[in-house]
C-alpha cells in the first residue's frame, strides 16, 4: 500500500502502527520518527502541500486532517484531484483514539489500532485529586494568545493529568485569550507549547512581560514551562509524553 502523509500526527499514527514502510511521501513538517521520515520526499508544509507532487507518488491513500486552520483548503484541493483521501478531524481525546482506529481500518490493522489505544490509555492513568484543580494554560501561540477550547484533546490530558483548562467549556477547538480573561481565568500556571515553534526558542520572558498580566498566579509565581508542541498539539501517540510532561508541571 502506498501512503501520502499530510500532517505530523498521521505520519506518526501510521509509524506506530507499525505500517511505516507504507509512507512513500510527507509533509514537510512531519519529522518523527527522524529515521523514517529523513529519506522520504518531502511535499512542502502542511499549509502549502504540492498537489502535483503528491499525483505524482500515485498513492494508494493520502492521510489529510482539519487540525490546523487551513488545512480545509488543502483537503479540498486534494479532493479536487480525485485523490483516495481520509480526513481525520478529532474532537476530544476519544477523537484522537477514534481516528487511530479509522487509519489503523484504513490501512488493514484494526487489530493493532485497538492496541494502541488500549496502551495509550493505560500510559495515562487518571491523577487523584483532593481540592481545587490547577488551572493551566496551554498556549499554542504567543501573540495573541491562543488557547484550546472545548473541542481539544487538552481537556482530557490536563484532566487525567490532575488540572483543568480554565477554557475548557468555551466553544470551539481553540480561542484567543485576553489580557482581560487571563486576569480573570487566573492561571496557577501557563505552558508554552507554540505550534511550529522548536522548544528551544519558546521564551519564559514573552509571557512574564505581558502587560497586565503581573499579577496573574502563573506569571507572579515564574510558573512558565515549555512543552513542545510535538507533544501537545499533535493528535497521536506521542500525547502520552505530553501527559507526563503536564504532570511534572502540575506536580
Amino acid at each position: 500500500m502506498r501512503i501520502v502523509s499530510h500532517t505530523c500526527s498521521n505520519t506518526e499514527i501510521v509509524c506506530a502502527l507499525g505500517c511505516a514502510g507504507f509512507l512513500v511521501g510527507v509533509d514537510n513538517d512531519s519529522d518523527y520518527p527522524e529515521a523514517v521520515v529523513a529519506p522520504l520526499p518531502k511535499l512542502g508544509r502542511d499549509l502549502e502541500l504540492e498537489i502535483s507532487q503528491v499525483e505524482k507518488l500515485k498513492p494508494d491513500l493520502v492521510l489529510s486532517s482539519l487540525t490546523v486552520p487551513g488545512h480545509e483548503r488543502i483537503v479540498d484541493s486534494l479532493r479536487a484531484a480525485g485523490l483516495p483521501l481520509l480526513v481525520i478531524d478529532p474532537i476530544g481525546l476519544n477523537g484522537v483514539y477514534d481516528s487511530i482506529i479509522q487509519i489503523a481500518e484504513a490501512l488493514g490493522v484494526l487489530k493493532r489500532g485497538r492496541s494502541l489505544v488500549a496502551k495509550m490509555q493505560a500510559q495515562m492513568p487518571p491523577v487523584e485529586v483532593t481540592g481545587a484543580r490547577p488551572k493551566v494554560l496551554v498556549e499554542w501561540w504567543p501573540k495573541p494568545v491562543i488557547a484550546p477550547a472545548r473541542q481539544s484533546w487538552i481537556n482530557e490530558l490536563l484532566r487525567l493529568a490532575g488540572g483543568v483548562n480554565p477554557w475548557e467549556t468555551r466553544d470551539g477547538k481553540s480561542i484567543e485569550v485576553s489580557d482581560a480573561d487571563a486576569r480573570e481565568s487566573a492561571p496557577d500556571a501557563i505552558v508554552m507549547s507554540w505550534c511550529g515553534v522548536k522548544e528551544e526558542k519558546y521564551r519564559a520572558d514573552v509571557v512574564a512581560r505581558r502587560p497586565g498580566w503581573s499579577d496573574v498566579p502563573a506569571v507572579k509565581h515564574r510558573r512558565i514551562y515549555p512543552i513542545t508542541e510535538a507533544f501537545l498539539g499533535r493528535p497521536g501517540p506521542r500525547l502520552v509524553e505530553g501527559y507526563q510532561a503536564l504532570r511534572s508541571v502540575i506536580g
